[in-house]
């Protein structure tokens, strides 16, 4: 089905008819809409066994207002038609699995494989549901967590920035003299510094900017915590673009943690023991080098689909659309 939105306000405009009003009568009338919704009145969830295939993506998204839908992903698709599996209203692993085991269990056991973040329900729900299949961690929420790590480092400096400021302002009001704050080669100050350099943390330095290089030399140089961070969450994305195999992983990962008990960074600490915790999850990643970026792939065509209508007014036409769409 073609973006009904798009496609009533062009007919509309081609014919001189009124937009609203043949939506209207596109979802009252023209479509099946009403069976669809009469069928589903009630329930909490959508589910189409039919697009059940070997290797599943979970993750959950927002409709409006909050409300959290987990969605089941066929990555054969590639997020295209029969990609929709599943859409369950909330992120209880007993509602998921109450849901999904309404597929027949031949078809689940037939699941070699899902990849998910670190969330234990969904863990929780895969080895309920899918008894046969690896589960695998997505590599970039892994990644995600490090680069947190490395924002919470540069934010508490941030803060230091500018207490040190503020005590240096009051200063120079008591002793009589105009503050000037120092100014860097590049013009930035030492709080411009710390802000400015938000994004360049995020990157590899193979894809900084002359700019961000110039900027980043400066940011290294005053907070070797800083470049400390950003090097460990540096060297934990090289095990996944180096490594070939689990073996060789799993010997990098070791050497990684020490780095980590070795930097006295409390934040990487705690990335650490989350990965410590679903390490052989992470590791499932080089079977196959499975991602997650499906399912994020489709979460995103979800968000820019209510964008482009405004939000969601009417829940279960919103739903509609969606399973026409992908399902």
């Amino acid at each position: 089905m073609a973006d009904t939105a798009i496609a009533t306000a062009t007919l509309a405009r081609i014919f001189g008819l009124d937009a609203k009003k043949l939506q209207r009568h596109y979802r009252n009338h023209f479509s099946d809409y009403q069976q669809f919704k009469e069928q589903h009145q009630g329930k909490d969830h959508l589910l189409f066994p039919h697009n059940l295939g070997g290797e599943l993506s979970i993750d959950e998204t927002a409709l409006s207002g909050g409300e959290l839908y987990t969605i089941v992903t066929s990555k054969k698709a590639k997020g295209k038609k029969g990609a929709l599996v599943a859409m369950v209203q909330g992120t209880l692993a007993d509602n998921i699995t109450r849901v999904l085991e309404q597929v027949p269990e031949k078809a689940r056991r037939a699941v070699s494989e899902v990849s998910v973040d670190m969330a234990a329900p969904l863990h929780s729900v895969i080895r309920r549901c899918f008894p046969q299949a690896h589960r695998v961690v997505d590599r970039f929420h892994v990644q995600q967590l490090a680069f947190d790590a490395v924002q919470e480092v540069r934010i508490a400096l941030r803060w230091q920035v500018l207490e040190a400021e503020n005590e240096a302002i009051s200063r120079s009001k008591k002793e009589g003299y105009t503050y000037r704050p120092e100014e860097l080669p590049n013009g930035d100050t030492l709080k411009q510094l710390l802000v400015r350099s938000r994004y360049l943390l995020f990157k590899h330095p193979r894809l900084w900017s002359e700019e961000q290089k110039a900027r980043a030399l400066l940011l290294f140089e005053r907070y070797p915590e800083l470049e400390k961070a950003y090097g460990l969450a540096t060297d934990l994305g090289d095990i996944y673009r180096k490594c070939t195999s689990k073996e060789q992983a799993f010997k990098h990962l070791a050497l990684w943690y020490n780095k980590v008990e070795d930097s006295g960074i409390a934040s990487f600490r705690t990335v650490a023991r989350s990965i410590q915790h679903h390490y052989i999850d992470i590791l499932n990643f080089f079977n196959n080098r499975t991602t997650n970026a499906a399912a994020e792939s489709f979460n995103a065509k979800v968000k820019h689909f209510r964008a482009q209508f405004r939000g969601v007014k009417d829940k279960w036409f919103f739903l509609y659309r969606i399973a026409k769409l992908y399902a």
